[in-house]
């Protein structure tokens, strides 16, 4: 697998991110949250945005480096979930913290949600 992060997999319309927000379900690992909902996108399996509050990371600076370090992470440890899900996902990633994180913490809580997300993954599908 190639750890690339192509434009197919950014998540940019304002209408699919609102219908994420509002019709996702979601999961914690502090400092981060995934939101997630089934999607019919044909062209990629996953669709993924990232945010940080405004309100916690008033300079523009902050928010950008630790977006920066959420799509490092998710790069990188992406491969945990490409193969071993079926259908295709729109996610969002929240960062809730209240302080700059260093890009291991990031990538730590990261591979947590992704354990997460297949263990409900996996329970979704026991139970249809």
């Amino acid at each position: 697998m190639r750890f690339t992060f192509p434009k197919e997999e950014k998540l940019k319309r304002e209408k699919q991110i609102r219908e994420v927000f509002d019709k996702g379900s979601s999961l914690t690992v502090f400092p981060l949250k995934l939101i997630y909902l089934k999607t019919e996108n044909k062209i990629s399996k996953f669709q993924v945005g990232f945010t940080v509050p405004k309100k916690n990371f008033r300079k523009a600076v902050e928010r950008n480096r630790l977006k920066r370090l959420l799509r490092e992470s998710y790069r990188l440890n992406k491969h945990r979930i490409f193969n071993r899900t079926e259908g295709s996902y729109a996610f969002m990633f929240l960062y809730l913290g209240k302080e700059m994180t260093s890009f291991q913490d990031v990538e730590a809580a990261m591979c947590k949600v992704f354990d997460k997300f297949l263990k409900k993954i996996d329970d979704g599908k026991a139970d249809s």
